[in-house]
């Protein structure tokens, strides 16, 4: 390992781009199989006596590990501000482990009983309390290794490898459809992806163990504890909070063409199960091939440009293209309103994941962006497929999940506005 004050070459950065997001590839899957498996995991360990009732369970759990990552972003994320990016990454790969692990071995309701769910909710909160700082921690290290310029594009693998997380996830619900009856997915069959997921991570443990930590914080003198980052925090309060309105466009957005979608495809639009995960496997192809496009091109013509055309898009178009696909719901018209979301999507969150990294003070970089990023996850991303749920369920409109998406867009916008306004009034009276 070369010494910390010697720069990175070419091929260094690049295998520490690929050391980085193959843990944060391995926290998506997990966190992913949760939502493609959602109909299954609720006859294992939610049964009720409506489907509905059901399935609106085991989404709450799914959105319980959403809640776990605001702490997790505050705790874990003042911890790798404190020791790390290395040493921090390491820890919160182990977390996700352990709840991963706890999902695959719990036996089913039928034999355990109330322990069950208890067990899944657990496994749960573990995932989600890792995640939390996962996201934040690895977007950071990508920035602060970045050539001058180059910042957008480099963030942009963070969310990059979560799509490969998609599509492996997808790719192999296909293969499960293909290879087993449903009875045997339902019984047991769900749980292999679960099973591959906890293979890799040794594999990933070694790539971990071996990431460089970045000059930027090894040249930094001071390193705040726990309880003065915390502290930096609350004092920045408002660029917090500003920053979760910007992800919200992001992660409701995400949510809804990929976690959702499967669900979506099969319960309201009444498409074959191998459909509807065939639309999610070429979507996050989209996304995986937009979000360096939207790094590199805020990093050409600046990132606000692109935030604020991307939202004005989203507002414009979500509502009536999501009504265009119910209206004559099949596979290539569920395919094509995709994937224009997902262009909408790549471009925007690839000019956004650099801008939240600047936005930070530097000394709780991770902490603020980690807790921006879990706040907005908990309250819209991870929420998308119940709000969506219940939004179709109460209002007889199968395209309402458009106003969802309109209202994160809004949000976002103004969120925009205000931190750009912001920055320049902290310039001005700079100078």
């Amino acid at each position: 390992m070369h010494s910390s004050t010697s720069p990175m070459t070419t091929r260094s950065r690049i295998s520490a781009i690929l050391r980085v997001t193959s843990g944060n590839f391995l926290e998506q899957f997990d966190f992913f199989l949760f939502g493609f498996y959602a109909t299954y995991i609720a006859h294992t360990f939610f049964p009720a006596s409506s489907e509905f009732a059901s399935l609106m369970m085991t989404f709450a759990v799914f959105g319980a590990g959403f809640l776990m990552r605001p702490i997790g972003a505050i705790v874990l994320g003042a911890y790798i501000d404190k020791v790390g990016r290395r040493k921090g990454l390491i820890v919160t790969l182990s977390i996700m482990a352990a709840g991963t692990f706890l999902i695959v071995l719990i036996p089913s309701y039928q034999s355990i009983g109330l322990w069950a769910p208890l067990l899944v909710l657990t496994g749960r909160l573990l995932q989600g309390f890792s995640a939390g700082a996962e996201l934040g921690g690895v977007s950071v290290y990508l920035a602060e290794i970045a050539t001058p310029g180059r910042k957008g594009f480099y963030t942009s693998w963070q969310s990059g490898s979560q799509q490969v997380a998609i599509m492996v996830a997808a790719a192999m619900g296909f293969a499960l459809n293909a290879a087993l009856e449903p009875g045997e997915i339902s019984s047991w069959g769900w749980r292999i992806p679960f099973l591959f997921g906890c293979l890799i991570v040794p594999f990933i443990f070694i790539l971990r163990r071996k990431l460089e930590e970045t000059q930027e914080f090894t040249a930094r003198r001071k390193h705040l504890a726990m309880g003065e980052v915390f502290k930096t925090l609350l004092s920045n309060w408002p660029v917090v909070i500003a920053g979760m309105l910007m992800v919200a466009m992001t992660t409701t957005a995400f949510y809804l063409i990929t976690v959702y979608a499967p669900t979506f495809g099969k319960k309201v639009l009444m498409l074959s199960a191998s459909d509807s995960l065939l639309v999610t496997l070429l979507v996050a192809i989209s996304n995986f091939l937009w979000l360096p496009v939207g790094g590199a091109l805020s990093d050409r013509f600046g990132r606000k440009p692109m935030l604020v055309a991307m939202t004005l898009l989203a507002l414009a178009t979500a509502y009536p293209a999501l009504t265009m696909l119910a209206a004559a719901p099949s596979f290539s018209m569920m395919l094509t309103v995709l994937l224009w979301l997902s262009f909408i999507y790549g471009l925007y969150n690839g000019a956004m994941i650099p801008v939240l990294t600047e936005i930070m003070p530097a000394e709780v970089r991770v902490a603020g962006f980690s807790l921006a990023y879990s706040l907005a996850t908990a309250v819209f991303g991870g929420f998308t497929p119940v709000i969506s749920t219940a939004l179709i369920e109460y209002t007889g409109d199968k395209a309402s999940p458009g106003y969802w998406m309109s209202f994160a867009a809004i949000c976002a916008l103004l969120a925009t506005l205000y931190l750009y306004r912001r920055r320049a009034l902290t310039l001005q009276t700079a100078r």
